[in-house]
């Protein structure tokens, strides 16, 4: 099922978020925002227990509306980030169809962000990319290990792949290959440590397992061994490959390739 018609059942009447019969209008990633913002309203938005939750969430029902500012929020913990992201992810499993729609939407602004590089030069129907990034993000959604960290970032990526390998295709059809450029402006806040990377990876400056690996370890201060194992490679190869992957980002942020973050 799309995520377009996951957000059509969240209406009472049945009749979907832009009205009965064959859905036309917004595109899919407004559709998803429409139907969020449907769910966070009052007098029953859908909600989490921020008490359960902790790591500074209100000891209360929290909102998506704020649930989302929460995680765009730069002074967000990387844990409390994953600790919101669990629970969204075994609700999106466990909970129905609705739930899928508030995960979709509270990482709305990370696809958009990622979607804009894909669509700059993009010949096709936007909105076929836009569907094909949202489908990518439902479907690792259904399989993310959430014992691993940076939970966002990686079902962020796999939406991104999934909109890459929709261009790939379609260029392999025609027989051309367009080089992506750079992508526009992101929406705010593009300066956190996961936009950065997220960037970086859209442009190919690294990787996404690669950003994956500076994050951990960076960021979240896990053990490189750990880390290694999990890559199924040593340690100092581990190491060698965030030292490139690092000094390619560096590179990149000196020439002004991420300058808006």
């Amino acid at each position: 099922m799309s995520i377009i018609a996951l957000s059509r059942h969240c209406d009472d009447d049945g009749s979907g978020f832009f009205g009965p019969g064959n859905w036309s209008g917004p595109s899919p990633m407004d559709a998803v925002e429409g139907a969020f913002s449907l769910l966070g309203c009052e007098p029953d938005p859908l909600s989490v227990d921020g008490a359960r939750i902790g790591h500074g969430l209100p000891g209360r029902p929290v909102p998506l509306p704020e649930l989302r500012e929460f995680l765009l929020d730069p002074a967000t913990s990387f844990p409390a980030r994953d600790a919101v992201w669990r629970v969204l992810v075994r609700k999106a499993r466990r909970d129905g169809p609705g739930w899928v729609v508030a995960a979709a939407g509270v990482a709305l602004p990370g696809l958009r962000h990622l979607a804009r590089a894909l669509t700059a030069d993009y010949d096709g129907d936007a909105n076929d990319l836009y569907a094909e990034i949202l489908a990518g993000f439902v479907s690792e959604l259904r399989s993310i290990d959430v014992r691993r960290g940076r939970i966002a970032a990686r079902l962020c990526y796999a939406a991104y792949n999934a909109g890459r390998r929709l261009r790939r295709r379609e260029a392999a059809t025609a027989g051309l290959r367009v080089p992506l450029k750079e992508s526009m402006i992101p929406v705010r806040p593009s300066g956190h440590p996961d936009f950065v990377l997220a960037r970086a990876v859209t442009l190919g400056v690294i990787t996404a397992d690669d950003a994956d690996l500076i994050g951990r370890s960076r960021l979240e201060h896990m053990p490189m061994t750990k880390l290694a194992a999990e890559l199924g490679i040593s340690a100092p190869a581990a190491g060698m490959r965030r030292r490139r992957a690092e000094t390619r980002l560096i590179a990149a942020l000196r020439e002004g390739r991420l300058s808006d973050v």
